[in-house]
C-alpha cells in the first residue's frame, strides 16, 4: 500500500495512510529541504520507515496527539528501527490516564494554549486540546491542522473513555474554532479517523472553511441543549464500561 499525497510542494510534503482495524489515519510530514520527517500517531513503525527509505527521507521524530493504543501502537517499533535517532514527543497530561509509554520530550503547557515546534525549516504549533484525553494535542502550521481524535471532519471524539471530559472538550472546541477562523479557509484539517459525514461522504481531509461550516460538534458548542444532544460524546460499549470501572477503582 502506498500512502496518499495530500500536499507536495518544493518545501513541504504531507502523506496520509489508513492503517489497522480501526482505520487510523497516520500523517507523515516532511521538510523537503532538509529531508527530515515526522510521523504523527504511528500505527505501524515499519511501514513509515520503509516509506521514508524509499523516498530518501530520514524519519527522526514521532509526535503523538494522544496515548490511546491505536495511536501509539507503532512507536516502539519506530524507535527500535530508528535507534537513538528518533525523538518521541507527547504532552505530559497524558500521564493522568495512567499511560506509561516511553517519551523523549513531554510538553507541559496549559490546556488551550500552545508551544512552538519545528521540523527542519518548517514551523508548527502544538496546541493542548483536552477533552478526548487529558493531554490531547493538535498540530497546526504550514497549511494543515492535524486534529487527531479531538476533532473529526463531521464531529468530535468521544469523551467517555478514561481521562475524557465533556466540559474540557467543549472548551477545547471553542478554542479550536476561534483559532481556525483566523487561518486561511483553504488549509486542510487532518483527523485521526475517517467517519461518514451527514451527507454520506467519507473524506479523509477537508478544508477549514468546510469544517467550520458543517462540523456538528463545532456548530453545537454555543448551545447547552445542542451540546447535550450530540450522540457521539458517549457510547454504551465495552470501552465505556472499562472506563467506568477504572474511574470507580480510583475513587
Amino acid at each position: 500500500m502506498q500512502p496518499r499525497e495530500l500536499i507536495v510542494t518544493e518545501r513541504f510534503v504531507v502523506l496520509q495512510a489508513q492503517l489497522g482495524e480501526w482505520d487510523n489515519l497516520n500523517h507523515l510530514l516532511v521538510c523537503v529541504q532538509t529531508k527530515q520527517a515526522v510521523i504523527i500517531d504511528p500505527f505501524d513503525g515499519h511501514f513509515w520507515h520503509d516509506v521514508c527509505r524509499q523516498r530518501g527521507w530520514t524519519l527522526n521524530e514521532v509526535w503523538l496527539t494522544h496515548s490511546h493504543w491505536d495511536h501509539v501502537k507503532g512507536v516502539k517499533e519506530a524507535k527500535e528501527i530508528g535507534s537513538d535517532s528518533i525523538c518521541v514527543r507527547s504532552h505530559a497530561f497524558e500521564r493522568q490516564r495512567d499511560w506509561d509509554g516511553e517519551v523523549d520530550e513531554e510538553w507541559t503547557h496549559e490546556p488551550n494554549s500552545h508551544t512552538e515546534l519545528s521540523l527542519g525549516n518548517l514551523r508548527f504549533e502544538a496546541h493542548c486540546t483536552p477533552g478526548h484525553t487529558p493531554g490531547h494535542t493538535t498540530f497546526i502550521g504550514e497549511g494543515i491542522v492535524v486534529s487527531g481524535d479531538c476533532l473529526f471532519l463531521g464531529r468530535c471524539g468521544r469523551t467517555d473513555l478514561f481521562g475524557g471530559d465533556p466540559v474540557a472538550q467543549r472548551r477545547t472546541l471553542h478554542y479550536l474554532r476561534d483559532i481556525m477562523a483566523d487561518l486561511p479557509s483553504s488549509w486542510l484539517v487532518l483527523p485521526g479517523h475517517q467517519y461518514q459525514l451527514a451527507d454520506g461522504q467519507t473524506p479523509t481531509s477537508m478544508s477549514i472553511g468546510d469544517v467550520l461550516q458543517t462540523n456538528e460538534a463545532l456548530l453545537a458548542v454555543d448551545s447547552d441543549q445542542a451540546w447535550a444532544e450530540l450522540p457521539f460524546l458517549a457510547f454504551e460499549d465495552s470501552m465505556a464500561e472499562q472506563a467506568r470501572r477504572k474511574r470507580a477503582r480510583r475513587a
